[in-house]
């Protein structure tokens, strides 16, 4: 099947996928830096702030300032990931945990 029948926006390079990363320039309490981070992640946190009704700044700057050794785009996609893992977990256990 093709990958745009998926939604997901790769190149391939023989074996290898390659996602697009893209640099975007913001400002956290007055300090102008760039996270870089894939399409499909920006779009997810976007909307991730938009279900919670925060600003992305504001949400940058949580994220930001509870992180922990991490650089803020690496930080960023954990966050991405655990909300959505945080979602998956409030459905209850898989239907094949249920009728065994």
């Amino acid at each position: 099947m093709p990958c745009s029948q998926h939604n997901y926006r790769w190149l391939i390079r023989g074996a290898e996928a390659v996602s697009l990363v893209l640099k975007r320039s913001i400002v956290i309490a007055g300090h102008k830096t760039s996270i870089s981070l894939e399409d499909e992640f920006w779009d997810s946190f976007k909307e991730i702030a938009d279900e919670r009704g925060m600003t992305i700044t504001a949400m940058i700057g949580a994220i930001d300032g509870g992180r922990k050794h991490v650089n803020l785009s690496s930080a960023i996609r954990l966050f991405v990931l655990g909300a959505y893992r945080d979602q998956i977990a409030s459905l209850g256990p898989p239907l094949s945990d249920v009728q065994s």
